[in-house]
């Protein structure tokens, strides 16, 4: 199953803890996330969309790609697909997103001792 869609997001874990270790506990809020994705073949847009706020990454899989922080730091990561779950390493996390029953699972793990797993579950709308 494509990733293509829009998703609003339904449940999330840990998401202050999240927001601490990467140095954004600023950013919470408590507006629903809406991520829309548009996906032709390898190529990607990812966009993400709370009220007065959107984040937008255009990438390949299986290439090295710039992207783009949710501070709007720049960095050249690989983006990787292995069956159906993409994979990136961001600088403070490894990011990771999968298709599982119709809804866009999205994971976030920062290193380290303190390290924390952040997950979060979107519905299609």
């Amino acid at each position: 199953m494509g990733f293509s869609g829009k998703y609003e997001l339904e449940s999330q874990e840990n998401y202050e803890d999240f927001l601490e270790v990467v140095g954004l506990q600023n950013a919470k809020t408590d507006h629903k996330a809406v991520t829309e994705v548009v996906q032709d073949g390898n190529n990607f847009t990812w966009t993400q969309t709370i009220p007065n706020w959107t984040w937008s990454n255009t990438f390949i899989v299986g290439q090295e790609c710039e992207l783009t922080t949710m501070t709007g730091s720049k960095f050249k990561a690989p983006v990787t697909m292995e069956g159906n779950k993409i994979s990136c390493q961001f600088p403070q996390y490894l990011f990771t997103a999968e298709i599982v029953d119709d809804k866009l699972v999205m994971t976030c793990v920062t290193p380290g001792e303190k390290g924390v797993t952040f997950k979060r579950i979107n519905k299609r709308i």
